[in-house]
């Protein structure tokens, strides 16, 4: 164990940069503010009752003067730079937006502000307008944002400003970017103001970073670093005290984990020389063992995933697998991680990888596995986790034996860290009931066959089983219950109790635990579990009227009361850990796994409290030193230095355009603006030498669904310069012209609807309504223009595949008329749309709502039975331009029969028409002898016509044969 100081705890954060790039300079986001200016904020902030450091003022300052994008390194919260300027702004004369957050971000910043100005979206349109105008601040989804502003149901000359959270999210095609255009497009005078904290995310792609900042409108780019000279003036004078205590790991779980490399490795060297022509860069064995393996190679493969070969698929898919199986090693108890390894040691799992399960090293690693479970002679003797009994000593004689020296007499309190609430869950049952119970717990849930028990396992599960009843006195009877801590009966109920724990604890996990020592600190530690362990934080739990803890504590005053909680949870996100810290003011801090964000979260939480280091908290690393999670720790920390290192180079070569705030028009010049299109010089020679007056051309208009607004094409509509009219239509999902209706399908709905029917209705109304249908297969533009293979069609077999291609050729049979087209990407469908509109007129938006709805409308085609109608229109001859006038004059079937060519010709309005809808009606079409069916066909249909049927079928080919002669 040794005692390393702050720089341990971020290790290699605070290095400084290359010589090469000037992190000062770059780093200057603006000029100190005068003294004035400085207590005038400081004046503010405090009038608002908000505390900042040094560098959040920083922050404040600069955005509050200019527009712009704040990029900081993770655990350095932009929260109360936020919570700043909302109230800032909080005003009934100000409209402030907020959009892009996440619901946990939505709900503490609701939290923060004072409960008049934060206005609830409402559910209707009427209601939104009305909140609209009462100023404010509105958390609001973008796909309502969108449509509300397309619309023009909220004002948006009087909009204050948008702040965007998580801005590395935005990209041309999103909702949010086609919200900040329509705002910015009649909205010169308000701010945008955006924040991230994932600079990792712009080094994804070619120039990301000024990307964003174009779509966000913005001209500034703020860079927070942890190295930031700021930053590290401010967290220094506070450093934690950190003590990093290395835990061996056993010889079992290195050479697993040895094994396990080794196998990455064979399979890396193995995809890099299969695809010598495919950039491979990234598929490293360091990567491999990231948390974002995944995300990196989903960023690579993607595009040409349909290119590689099945083994590539196969040896990328074992890769995820193997990580898996570091991870349970690593992380999970020895029962749980051989449970885990048994499933890829089936016949049918050997028969589907890329044949890494043949290996010698596999071998081993099934063999090691088994033998952490199960000693020499066969018996059930599980090892136990290394970091386990690091902890308890940590808890029963570390804690207690400083807060001795250090002669505290207040209620100390431990704060122990786990990286998710798997592991929160096993802590907790290691400690209310000892390592061998757990473990034979687990062996049960796991259907691991146990066998006999070693007799030190043995001897071991019953001391540990027995302890509990030296407390049992001082705890209510409805507790013990809750933590299990009472011994339970010998023999089967033990085993059906054991059972019935694991299948209520399923595979659902609390995110945090709260527990307290009751016993001597001679004796190992029974720790209970308070009555509800889905409350994390104590002042909230109901039941503290029934258990007092402060009597509990005052017993014993030199014991710890200890939590357990995840780096983060799924209903407060990392802002969890802070309120935890801020309500919980822990003494001692356990990080049982290591994460950089939650280091800096206690950096900062320490600068914020300006302790004399006597009285800081002490936080204690249990890290495997030379491990994967070693490497994994500090490859995260090397991936978002060289990051900031890439964003600080990119700003100091970026250049940026004076209209890119989009505050004058040149920046949407780029886009058609079709009302100042003007005719070509010649256009104009031919209008009588340029004399005749030019009509001003109207913006082209695309009627689009509701729904569609979750799908990028319309943003891409909007931007290609044509007007986008919401609407809410029962018919298509795209009405470009008053003929042309189109039907957009990704490939995954596609399916989904020819499988369920439900394009083929799509079909029949839109054919029924109008003379142009289309159906539009788009793909996603990420993903492979190519529709064969399992993988992108669908994860079911060749049959199924064959099915869908099957039905989309009946399709094209049943509706003739219907255009099948096929888009690369959105990108793509807004140009061809584009297209498809040129000197066409536009639709009309009554017109396209009422179509297809019940309600009666002045269109003509619903006078008519649909039943006819659909049978009409599939008669040759007959079209959407003439079937109206055929239903009105036509009369009957049984009349439509007995009309001569002549007749038709006057009804159909042509010749041609007329002739074709005459031959159906009364020529017997037989096949010809020399088609595929020939004689067969023939024969069966002299049968069909013997015997008095189809009389007139009969009659009509004498007739005919009879005319020839």
């Amino acid at each position: 164990m040794s005692d390393s100081g702050a720089e341990n705890a971020d290790k290699g954060a605070e290095n400084e940069l290359p010589e090469k790039v000037e992190p000062v300079k770059l780093l200057e986001t603006s000029a100190d503010p005068a003294p004035q200016e400085e207590e005038d904020v400081e004046e503010y902030l405090k009038s608002k009752n908000i505390i900042l450091l040094d560098y959040e003022k920083q922050m404040f300052l600069d955005l509050v003067e200019a527009d712009g994008l704040l990029v900081c390194a993770k655990g350095l919260n932009y929260d109360r730079v936020v919570i700043s300027i909302l109230k800032a702004y909080s005003d009934s004369g100000n409209l402030v937006l907020v959009i892009n957050s996440s619901d946990w971000e939505e709900q503490y910043y609701k939290s923060k502000m004072e409960p008049k100005y934060v206005h609830e979206v409402a559910n209707t349109a009427n209601e939104r307008e009305r909140v609209y105008l009462e100023g404010g601040l509105q958390f609001i989804s973008t796909r309502i944002l969108v449509v509300d502003l397309l619309k023009q149901r909220i004002p948006i000359e009087l909009i204050s400003g948008i702040i965007v959270m998580r801005a590395h999210t935005i990209i041309e095609s999103c909702q949010e970017a086609f919200a900040l255009r329509l705002y910015r497009q009649k909205n010169k005078t308000g701010f945008v103001k955006a924040f991230s904290s994932s600079p990792e995310a712009f080094t994804i792609g070619y120039s990301h970073v000024e990307r964003t900042m174009r779509n966000l409108f913005v001209k500034q780019l703020y860079i927070w670093p942890r190295f930031h000279e700021s930053v590290r003036a401010v967290l220094q004078p506070w450093k934690i005290q950190s003590i990093e205590m290395h835990v061996p790991i056993s010889q079992s779980i290195t050479s697993i984990q040895s094994h396990i490399l080794e196998i990455m490795n064979f399979l890396v060297q193995e995809i890099k020389r299969i695809n010598r022509t495919v950039d491979m860069e990234a598929v490293t064995v360091e990567n491999c063992v990231t948390k974002t393996f995944h995300k990196i190679l989903q960023a690579q493969l993607d595009c040409i995933w349909h290119q590689l070969n099945s083994q590539t698929k196969l040896i990328v898919a074992d890769l995820k697998i193997l990580r898996s199986l570091m991870i349970s090693t690593m992380y999970h108890d020895a029962v749980s991680a051989y449970a885990f390894m048994k499933r890829y040691r089936s016949t049918e799992y050997a028969l589907s990888n890329s044949g890494w399960t043949l290996l010698d090293a596999a071998e081993q690693i099934f063999k090691l596995s088994r033998q952490r479970v199960v000693n020499g002679q066969q018996e059930f003797e599980p090892e136990p986790c290394p970091k386990w009994q690091t902890l308890t000593d940590l808890l029963t004689k570390e804690i207690p034996g400083d807060m001795q020296r250090s002669r505290r007499s207040e209620q100390p309190k431990v704060l122990i860290l786990c990286q998710d609430a798997r592991t929160c869950h096993q802590l907790k049952q290691y400690l209310t009931q000892g390592g061998p119970r757990f473990l034979l717990q687990q062996a049960l849930h796991h259907e691991v066959p146990v066998g006999k028990l070693s007799d030190n396992y043995a001897k071991e599960s019953q001391t540990r089983g027995a302890t509990p009843k030296d407390v049992s006195s001082n705890k209510d009877t409805r507790k013990e219950e809750v933590s299990g801590s009472q011994p339970p009966p010998a023999g089967m109920d033990e085993l059906a109790q054991l059972l019935s724990e694991s299948e209520t604890e399923g595979q659902h996990f609390e995110e945090s635990y709260m527990l307290t020592m009751t016993q001597p600190v001679e004796i190992e530690p029974a720790i209970d579990i308070k009555p509800d362990p889905d409350v994390s934080i104590f002042e909230t739990i109901p039941e503290l009227e029934q258990f007092d803890v402060t009597a509990a504590l005052a017993s014993v005053p030199h014991q710890p009361y200890i939590c357990l909680q995840t780096f983060k949870t799924e209903r407060e996100g990392s802002m969890a850990l802070e309120r935890m810290l801020e309500q919980l003011q822990p003494h001692y801090v356990v990080m049982y796994n290591m994460n950089v964000t939650v280091i800096r979260q206690l950096e900062v939480f320490e600068a914020r409290r300006r302790l004399p280091p006597a009285e800081r908290m002490k936080v204690y690393f249990l890290i495997h030193a030379r491990t994967v999670e070693e490497q994994a720790y500090l490859t995260s920390l090397r991936r978002e230095k060289a990051a900031f290192e890439l964003i600080i180079d990119t700003k100091s070569k970026m250049v940026i355009p004076k209209y890119q705030d989009g505050k004058t028009d040149e920046a949407f010049l780029l886009f058609k603006n079709y009302d100042d299109e003007l005719t070509d010089e010649n256009a104009k020679s031919r209008q009588a030498g340029g004399q005749a007056p030019e009509a001003p051309k109207e913006t082209p208009k695309v009627i689009v669904d509701m729904r569609e607004f979750r799908s990028d094409l319309p943003c891409l509509i909007h931007k290609r310069g044509l007007e986008v009219l919401p609407l809410t239509i029962t018919i298509g999902d795209y009405i470009l012209t008053p003929e042309i209706c189109v039907e957009r399908k990704s490939i995954s709905d596609l399916i989904g609807s020819l499988n369920s029917g439900r394009l083929y209705n799509q079909c029949v109304q839109m054919q029924r309504h109008y003379a142009k249908p289309i159906l539009l297969i788009e793909f996603d533009q990420n993903k492979p223009f190519h529709l064969q293979g399992k993988f992108m069609l669908s994860q079911q077999t060749s049959m199924a595949n064959a099915d869908i291609v099957q039905k989309l050729q009946l399709l094209t049979l049943h509706f003739p008329k219907l255009r099948l087209i096929w888009s690369p990407s959105p990108y793509a469908t807004a140009q061809l749309f584009e297209e498809l509109k040129l000197g066409k007129p536009e639709p009309d938006p009554q017109t396209a709502a009422a179509l297809g709805s019940d309600e009666p409308t002045a269109g003509e085609q619903l006078r008519f039975n649909s039943g006819i109608y659909d049978f009409l229109l599939r008669l040759p001859g007959v079209h959407t331009r003439n079937i109206h006038g055929l239903l009105r004059k036509g009369g009957s079937l049984r009349q439509l029969l007995l009309r001569s060519q002549k007749e038709l010709e006057e009804l159909l309005q042509s010749q041609e028409s007329a002739k074709l809808l005459y031959d159906i009606l009364h020529v017997a079409h037989l096949p010809e002898k020399d088609e595929v069916v020939g004689s067969t066909a023939l024969l069966a249909a002299s049968k069909q016509f013997g015997a008095g049927s189809h009389n007139r079928f009969r009659m009509a080919a004498a007739a005919s044969r009879r005319g020839r002669r």
